[in-house]
């Protein structure tokens, strides 16, 4: 694979398996560069839903391996929205994907654009009948074309990485012993992952309180997911370094039934000397 300028291309996408799409770009990509390995880091993000999709980059940025990175999740295909390709590590690596904050998460998580350009050189677009799917037609040719070698200003012209649009992400707070955040993300097993690191719970040194609209609940603070105990529901730093909330062996967003970017509020819990007082949850419809 030594006739590569980058020999791994990750896929992220809204696309989903049950139609071609995947696999139509997947096809696309290898008859530009037949040798390139394709990583599917996922294809189930929520249809048109780029925070999740940007937040689910930023979380692999770190592991994946140097190279392309190609992400749609674009809503607002065939629109005005700019199709781009931003290098960063001075070429290390290109993400490549629509202007509308999905790249931008991981894009700062790895220390910023070192350019930018506009994919608007269509020699390198496939000819189509309609604008409808740029992941086929723009953003997978253009990426196979820098694995083989063509410069990143030979697809396009180069543009402000000031002028690219951010991602959304939301900031947690703490107004004295109470921390306030937001689930990020929902992972496969039902865990909630907060935009809190340990340091925001710093002081913060006797049991805690859940609470996040009906909902109230005692927490364990735990490092493993076996130390919660039995009905109970744990807080521990997850594998991105963030605190999440879990149950052992079971779904705490099925348990507390809560959702993505729901509220939630970290306080100490009341307790009087010798009395143990349950609390009950309380279920949204």
């Amino acid at each position: 694979m030594s006739d590569l300028r980058y020999r791994t291309i990750s896929f992220l996408s809204d696309y989903g398996l049950r139609d071609e799409s995947v696999g139509v770009v997947k096809s696309v990509i290898k008859s530009v560069a037949p040798s390139v390995d394709i990583v599917d880091v996922t294809h189930d993000i929520r249809r048109h839903d780029t925070r999740a999709g940007g937040l689910a980059l930023a979380r692999a940025a770190q592991y994946l391996n140097p190279g392309v990175v190609l992400a749609v999740v674009d809503p607002g295909v065939g629109t005005s929205r700019r199709a781009i390709a931003i290098e960063v590590g001075d070429g290390q690596s290109v993400l490549v994907g629509p202007d509308n904050g999905l790249l931008a998460p991981a894009v700062a998580l790895v220390g910023g654009a070192t350019r930018a350009i506009e994919l608007d050189n269509a020699v390198y677009h496939v000819p189509a009948p309609g604008p409808t799917f740029g992941g086929r037609d723009i953003f997978g040719p253009c990426a196979a074309h820098l694995c083989a070698g063509v410069p990143l200003l030979e697809l396009g012209n180069e543009i402000s990485t000031a002028t690219l649009m951010p991602g959304v992400l939301p900031v947690g707070g703490r107004e004295g012993d109470v921390v306030e955040g937001e689930i990020l993300w929902i992972d496969h097993f039902g865990n909630l992952q907060l935009n809190l690191d340990p340091d925001d719970l710093d002081g913060l040194d006797g049991p805690l309180m859940l609470r996040s609209g009906e909902v109230a609940r005692r927490i364990d603070r735990v490092t493993t997911f076996d130390q919660i105990g039995p009905s109970n529901v744990g807080l521990l730093v997850d594998s991105y370094g963030l605190l999440s909330i879990a149950i052992a062996r079971g779904s705490a967003a099925e348990e507390l039934g809560l959702k993505e970017s729901d509220s939630v509020q970290l306080g100490l819990a009341e307790v009087e000397p010798g009395v143990s007082t349950p609390v009950e949850l309380g279920k949204r419809s």
